[in-house]
């Protein structure tokens, strides 16, 4: 049986010897070779039906510059095109109303992101389908996106950078499932990856996924010491949010009302917590001490506010506490890890419950059933931790040998 696709092969192209003329790799596509050895490629269908109809071609793109593979994967786009009664390549005049990929990844963030409670995650989102990685597609029309377009963009970092890799292409292929839910697109998804992407791109790098790096629990101490002899609001919320063992995206959301001084609670609400449960924090003294004189010179319902051109209406930067270790030369620690060293302390060097300090951790402990009976959220037994913890970080204070962190001294 006679091949009717993939008739050309890559020895016969790159031959140096190779007669000008046309060659057919079958589906329309054919290579062109001119006189002096150069090379094109081109697709090639009819247009119209009886004396109307008339032989039509579109080019595809010199060659090495697109590869035989490439070439492939662009007259694929255009025979798909043909079948829905398209041009196989898409003009400008052809529907001028489909936004750009730009604007389709806008208001997909804008209105998917509405259930994200973390706003780092949006800004990675903002910053994956911005210039950075998919900047040859942002301008382009929605519909107009294809296979070789997403080939381009994933290629450079799919085995530099696979995680990342894997990560742009799920994000892409949800803004184009969005494009077509919203009708601005239609056939077959090119970022789709099973079925599709897995047979033209090699088998990426295993992940490795891991823990956030933490900085050892001995070495907090004098790490907190250090950062409290530091001026400046993201220094202070890094300090709160080591006392507290809470999220990044809590602390930097957290907001005034939150906050009962007087009972010594910090509640922050079920829409801003990871398991979508409310989750009641005890304030320590020197948590207190961190949030009264903010009080006092409070500018903003942000208690820990960034500054913006309409002045501090938002709250720190998502990067302001990373950053703040970055210039005390711990860059390599995370200020989420400060949850790992404060479990890990607790498990080694006191004998509360685990239950208690999976509860400080806003950790769900058991099952459904357990879960069920289990009502209380042991917040005095949590008090009575979380004291600990800041007698703990007072260490430093002291005449202990305790090893530096940071600076000259790092280790």
């Amino acid at each position: 049986m006679v091949r009717s696709l993939n008739l050309l092969a890559e020895t016969t192209i790159r031959a140096k010897d190779l007669k000008a003329g046309r060659y057919s790799d079958g589906g329309g596509l054919y290579l062109m070779v001119k006189k002096g050895g150069t090379k094109s490629w081109t697709f090639v269908h009819f247009k119209g039906s009886g004396a109307g109809r008339a032989w039509k071609e579109a080019g595809l793109g010199s060659y090495p510059s697109v590869s035989l593979k490439d070439a492939r994967i662009a007259a694929g786009d255009c025979r798909d095109r043909l079948r829905r009664g398209l041009e196989p390549i898409a003009q400008p005049e052809e529907n001028p109303e489909v936004p750009t990929f730009a604007k389709c990844a806008e208001d997909f963030i804008a209105e998917v992101g509405k259930s994200w409670r973390n706003p780092k995650h949006k800004a990675q989102w903002e910053m994956t389908l911005g210039d950075a990685y998919c900047k040859p597609i942002r301008n382009k029309p929605v519909d107009k996106v294809t296979t070789a377009d997403v080939l381009e963009i994933l290629k450079p970092v799919w085995q530099a950078k696979p995680e990342t890799a894997q990560r742009l292409r799920g994000r892409i292929e949800r803004v184009l499932d969005f494009a077509r839910a919203s009708g601005h697109r239609s056939g077959e998804n090119p970022a789709l990856w099973r079925g599709h992407l897995q047979h033209l791109l090699a088998k990426a790098k295993k992940l490795s996924r891991g823990h956030h790096p933490a900085m050892p629990y001995a070495d907090v101490p004098t790490f907190a010491k250090r950062l409290r002899a530091v001026e400046g609001l993201s220094a202070k919320a890094l300090d709160y949010l080591i006392l507290t063992a809470a999220r990044s995206g809590e602390v930097l959301g957290m907001k005034w009302p939150e906050l009962d001084l007087d009972e010594k609670v910090w509640t922050v609400p079920a829409d801003r917590m990871k398991a979508g449960k409310e989750h009641r924090v005890p304030l320590t003294d020197a948590a207190l001490a961190i949030l009264r004189p903010l009080l006092e010179a409070r500018v903003s319902d942000y208690v820990f506010p960034g500054e913006t051109k309409r002045g501090p209406t938002a709250p720190l930067s998502v990067m302001a506490m990373t950053m703040q270790m970055r210039r005390m030369d711990v860059g390599h620690y995370t200020p989420h890890g400060f949850r790992s060293a404060f479990r890990d302390w607790a498990g080694d060097q006191t004998s509360f419950p685990r239950e208690v300090a999976e509860a400080a951790l806003a950790h769900k402990v058991g099952d459904s059933v357990e879960n069920a009976y289990r009502r209380s959220d042991a917040l005095e037994k949590r008090r009575k931790l979380m004291s600990a913890w800041a007698n703990y970080l007072d260490a430093a204070n002291s005449n202990r040998n305790l090893r530096i962190v940071g600076g000259n001294g790092h280790k």
